[in-house]
């Protein structure tokens, strides 16, 4: 009994500490900046009747916006071909399907891909999707992120891709005649169509004979002979699954993951990474703080409770202050670097999210609790200063977490009082 009122007091100081500290910094500061997008927020970029692409931009109040977009496609629809004009990295949420793309100098390849998988496509790229129609009948649902870098910055005057149909169809019939020596016909037949939806079903005669003319259009663009068979042999393309490889940390109160450039190389270039947490209901990510990376992070399960603390010492203390919000499925929030953050979950459900984070590199999270915390680390005398309590105040606080319980608080994740919600 005695030990549980010792953890529950230290939580509760814990938290005044994080909720009293000044909010200083310029990242949460921008009155028009909020951090977090609701999913009914998002901008609908394309919508058909078997699908729709959606949009949002969520920035940290001084470096310009991150961009991410999210695919949705109906059981057996193809969101048709388009030129990448940023680099491209995803995560497959639901739903089962092929991605389709060409480089240049290269031919048509294909790999399957399945919730959990994560990949990165080149800018300059020509890439299209197809759900698959199985029993389950679940929509491929894809969130991407398109990253901003010293030799790569996503342009938003320009967008992230453009279509197929776009390029071929803004030049005149005679010029796209003589540049690709194709047939009056054949040229024709293609540009006195119709504007064909972005996403579209996947089998129809329409369809078949639209691909006979991509094929042949492709063969023009990338300067060789692809005809119509498809390589699916992915060699040029690698994915890394979350679902297929064990987590960083796992206990009975949830289990987080990170995926870097050791995991998936094709990263590296992009600066980006990715991350998961699952946290079981009534459970809590302790606070901590990414001493590397901005988090971008989108919930996919579940609600909770997330504590946003100003990590800098800007002086302008009107321009910064702690932020507490709830968060839902499909919302996204964002977390800047060196802020210190905890993420609760309900008692009534997990709260499961994933998130891309602004470094490629293996970051390691910094927490307030534990063996290695900065409370354990720090001199009690210059800790108590800090807080203006005594220095056995500090000795009470740092006993009372005791040695089982400091192991797992060490990874971050452990039981919350619900009454701290």
């Amino acid at each position: 009994m005695l030990k549980m009122e010792h953890r529950n007091a230290f939580w509760f100081l814990l938290f005044l500490f994080l909720t009293t500290l000044p909010f200083q910094g310029k990242a949460l500061s921008n009155e028009n900046v909020s951090p977090v997008v609701e999913k009914h927020q998002r901008k609908t970029l394309i919508e058909t009747e078997y699908g729709s692409v959606s949009a949002v931009e969520i920035q940290d109040g001084f470096r310009p916006p991150y961009h991410l977009q999210f695919f949705t496609l109906d059981p057996n629809s193809l969101f048709l071909p388009v030129l990448l004009h940023a680099d491209m990295v995803f995560y497959v949420h639901t739903g089962n399907g092929k991605l389709f793309w060409a480089e240049e100098d290269d031919g048509i390849s294909s790999i399957n891909i399945r919730p959990g998988d994560i990949t990165r496509l080149k800018t300059g790229s020509v890439f299209y999707l197809q759900s698959n129609l199985d029993t389950a009948r679940q929509k491929l649902r894809i969130f991407a992120m398109f990253p901003s870098t010293d030799h790569n910055n996503y342009d938003p005057s320009i967008g992230a891709y453009s279509r197929i149909n776009e390029l071929f169809r803004g030049f005149d019939k005679r010029i796209m005649q003589a540049a690709l020596q194709a047939p009056e016909e054949l040229v024709e037949a293609i540009t006195n169509k119709t504007e064909t939806p972005a996403i579209v079903h996947a089998v129809s005669k329409e369809q078949t004979k639209f691909w006979e003319l991509e094929v042949w259009f492709l063969n023009s663009i990338l300067g060789r002979e692809i005809g119509n068979a498809i390589s699916s042999n992915g060699k040029k393309l690698k994915s890394y699954n979350i679902f297929d490889n064990d987590p960083d940390f796992q206990n009975c109160y949830g289990w987080s993951l990170t995926v870097t450039h050791k995991q998936l190389k094709s990263l590296k270039p992009t600066n980006i990474g990715l991350l998961m947490v699952n946290l079981t209901a009534g459970s809590m990510m302790g606070p901590h703080w990414n001493p590397g990376a901005t988090e971008i992070i989108m919930v996919l399960q579940g609600e909770g409770m997330v504590r946003v603390v100003c990590g800098s010492s800007y002086t302008d203390k009107s321009k910064c202050q702690n932020m507490r919000f709830k968060v839902k499925e499909g919302d996204i929030f964002l977390v800047p670097r060196f802020h210190p953050m905890a993420q609760m979950s309900f008692n009534n459900d997990s709260l499961v999210f994933m998130g891309f984070s602004t470094t490629v590199k293996k970051t390691y999270p910094q927490f307030l609790a534990g063996k290695k915390s900065v409370f354990q680390t720090i001199d009690k005398h210059i800790m108590a200063t800090s807080l203006n309590v005594t220095k056995t105040t500090i000795e009470q606080l740092l006993d009372s977490q005791g040695l089982r319980f400091a192991e797992f608080v060490d990874n971050g994740i452990n039981k919350f009082s619900s009454s701290l919600q």
